[in-house]
């Protein structure tokens, strides 16, 4: 089936499921890749910090699905931060990827010469090497700080979003400024036993769905764009089906009550993570 599409704030429009390839080693992602194109997944997201873009880019070759109907997604990290570098990270990418222009292209993190590398990103997104241009793990002081001070307004937030931090004050934030939410870890990666959490278990019961599913389904109704990932068919399916089934507002507001209101992975406003992840290579 078809998966609806969220419109960005530039009129592009993305499929709100996606595919991500985050932690996936390169020798399987190829394979990956493909086995969820095949399911019906239009919509991959990688980075360049991933090292894994040209398996992606093997696998969508692979497919023989056309180009325009795919929705691809990788992002720069802060090792290439600034105007000049940006530009050539872009074309790097690109070029591992195997395409002539992206549909997103991130800042990944917050971090190093982010306003250089916005400059390059507006002028790529003029020349149409990239259809729409945003940000991941901006916090709404960074982010509209940006968008303060430049032409563009990031298309795209991409942060982590999950039943345990649910970012519902951010997303609001980024509703009012045209910036469309994207959840980053949307199973919480499994952390705080989210996949036996016993309300996610009993709203799964209801409509005969997995947990998983059923916090897919929340963050869609939501109009939060999620990219699971996984490297078994059999998950990209489950993850796939969701659209069978609404939960209603009794159940929302169950699953709201999960909120802890905070990261349980790090602060990306910690000092010690932002140097690590301002100076970390992955070259």
């Amino acid at each position: 089936m078809a998966v609806p599409n969220v419109t960005l704030n530039n009129g592009v429009e993305m499929p709100v499921l996606g595919f991500g390839v985050y932690q996936i080693e390169p020798d399987e992602t190829e394979r990956a890749v493909l086995e969820a194109l095949e399911v019906g997944y239009r919509h991959i997201d990688t980075a360049a910090a991933y090292c894994n873009e040209a398996e992606v880019g093997r696998a969508i070759a692979a497919s023989g699905i056309p180009r325009e109907e795919l929705f691809l997604t990788t992002k720069i990290w802060p090792q290439d931060a600034g105007e000049e570098a940006a530009a050539r990270a872009l074309s790097a990418s690109m070029r591992r990827l195997g395409v002539d222009y992206l549909d997103l292209y991130l800042i990944h993190q917050p971090y190093g010469d982010y306003y250089g590398s916005w400059r390059a990103m507006e002028r790529a997104l003029q020349a149409g090497s990239v259809r729409a241009i945003g940000v991941s793990n901006f916090h709404m002081d960074r982010l509209v700080d940006l968008i303060d001070h430049n032409d563009v307004t990031p298309a795209v937030n991409q942060i982590e979003t999950h039943p345990f931090y649910q970012r519902v004050q951010d997303q609001e934030f980024m509703v009012d400024h045209g910036v469309q939410i994207e959840s980053w870890g949307p199973f919480a990666e499994g952390r705080g036993d989210l996949f036996t959490n016993p309300i996610l278990v009993d709203i799964g019961k209801q409509h005969d769905a997995s947990v998983a599913q059923v916090v897919l389904r929340w963050l869609m109704q939501r109009g939060v764009v999620a990219i699971p990932k996984s490297v078994r068919r059999s998950r990209m399916q489950e993850n796939f089906d969701v659209f069978g089934f609404d939960l209603d507002e009794e159940e929302m507001a169950r699953i709201a009550g999960l909120d802890i209101g905070s990261s349980i992975f790090f602060d990306h406003r910690d000092p010690t993570m932002t140097h690590f992840l301002g100076t970390h290579r992955f070259d």
